[in-house]
């Protein structure tokens, strides 16, 4: 089978890769298992070191690699830029840190000694979507490889190139072959190394239903997972809120990298008081975006990384229509390219679709709430629990609302955004376990406790 890379802005094909079978995705995966021994016996300050060497590497290429991540999947290129530099600072965390969040605590039970320590499982399968497809990769196998796991890849079909640039990092910063690799495979394929529990631990990035499928697997043979499966993340905009401010975050939460985020804002939630104000103001920063050629350092929003987004996209709109909104779109037509123009719908309602699952693109419904407890209420009304955001002039109003907001990231007048400090993950149908911070590079270890006793 071929797997091929498309650029979503000229619609041509950038190459075609030849996909792994499950026999070669065997033999990879016993190399990766040798690797595993000599990988895992260094120091965890050595180990920890290296990633150094990996940020640089990120730094001194970063032209290239947000050229493939602009090409592949239409990102515009400041932002595929800017999300190379963030992997390097990941690194840069992790390096710096490893040792100490790794370090053996010390439990005093009255014994001549007792700790827990951390000890890596093995090899780690990273499913890893496209839409960030160097930061979701770099996300999931930084802190598994400085916790002493090695890691293959199984990235989406429409990145294959960024996939095999992603290993040719490791490489190039002087780490054994074999503690990161990246298997071109498709997802039945991931499936069949889950089944024959060719891997030690599994994480995902991706829909309800692959993660559903993904879950059972791991725990049909009872291995560790990690599955973040995205959101719809409700901005909620209080009558006391800075409006314009608001706005502004608005429209950047909800339409960089064309809306295809998980953790986008993508329900406004706004209290009646001041929804015509919030709307106006969203609508005038919306139309200053400049929507285009990803490879122009001006461009703020490119195409959509597939060509069957766009259908995806008008279905959820002709819903709206049919339920009486009538959805606002900006921008000029494009005659080529992925494209899907920003567009508000002005008076949504719970009912549609829209404000049901996880839009990946530009549509930003904006819900009128009487007051804080209906913005709550209304906040709480789905599957998802990944992030959210509220915006009050009122900062211990706020965190009172953040504490009543089920989801697993809140942000008090600002954006939600992953950062390698702190943990990211959701509740509900968002998913289960943490990545990054302590709490993610513990998620594939052996908490393992050790007592002695004269």
């Amino acid at each position: 089978m071929k797997i091929k890379s498309i650029n979503p802005y000229t619609e041509e094909v950038n190459w075609t890769c030849d996909s792994f079978s499950i026999g070669e995705c065997r033999t990879q995966i016993e190399k990766s298992r040798a690797a595993f021994s000599g990988w895992s016996s260094l120091p965890v300050e050595k180990r920890a070191k290296c990633f150094t060497r990996v940020a640089e590497v990120l730094r001194q290429n970063t032209e290239i690699y947000a050229g493939i991540i602009t090409t592949e999947m239409g990102k515009p290129i400041r932002q595929s830029r800017s999300e190379v530099q963030k992997c390097a600072r990941l690194c840069d965390y992790y390096a710096e840190n490893t040792a100490v969040l790794l370090k053996d605590e010390v439990v005093d039970i009255g014994a001549e000694k007792s700790y827990v320590t951390f000890e890596p499982m093995g090899v780690i399968l990273g499913i890893m979507p496209w839409n960030f497809p160097f930061w979701q990769a770099f996300r999931f196998a930084v802190p598994a490889m400085c916790a002493g796991n090695v890691c293959v890849l199984k990235h989406a079909s429409n990145v294959p190139g960024s996939a095999l640039e992603i290993e040719k990092v490791f490489l190039e910063a002087g780490l054994q072959e074999n503690v990161f690799k990246t298997l071109l495979i498709d997802s039945k394929t991931a499936m069949e190394i889950l089944k024959e529990e060719l891997v030690d631990g599994v994480s995902l990035t991706g829909s309800i239903g692959a993660g559903s499928e993904i879950g059972g697997l791991a725990g049909e043979a009872v291995k560790p997972s990690v599955l973040e499966l995205g959101g719809s993340d409700p901005f909620i905009v209080l009558e006391d809120a800075d409006i314009e401010r608001a706005a502004q975050a608005g429209v950047k939460s909800r339409f960089l990298n064309a809306g295809q985020s998980c953790v986008a804002a993508k329900r406004f939630i706004v209290v009646e008081d001041v929804v015509a104000d919030f709307i106006e103001a969203f609508k005038l920063h919306l139309q200053e975006l400049k929507i285009g050629d990803p490879l122009n350092e001006e461009t703020d929003m490119g195409p959509l990384a597939k060509k069957e987004f766009v259908d995806n996209l008008e279905r959820f709109l002709k819903d709206a229509r049919k339920k009486g909104a009538e959805p606002q779109t900006y921008g000029e037509k494009h005659e080529k390219g992925f494209f899907f123009n920003p567009t508000i719908i002005p008076a949504a309602s719970i009912d549609m679709e829209v404000c049901n699952v996880e839009v990946f693109g530009p549509i930003a419904p904006v819900i009128t709430a009487k007051d804080e407890d209906e913005a709550v209420e209304i906040a709480n009304l789905t599957e998802f629990g990944l992030g959210a955001k509220i915006w009050s002039g009122d900062l211990d109003r706020a965190e009172r609302l953040a504490k009543k907001i089920k989801s697993g990231f809140v942000a008090i007048n600002g954006m939600a955004k992953s950062d390698p400090r702190l943990p990211f993950g959701g509740i509900k149908k968002s998913g289960v376990g943490r990545e990054l911070s302590h709490y993610g590079l513990k998620e594939f270890v052996n908490i393992k406790t050790v007592v002695v006793n004269e």
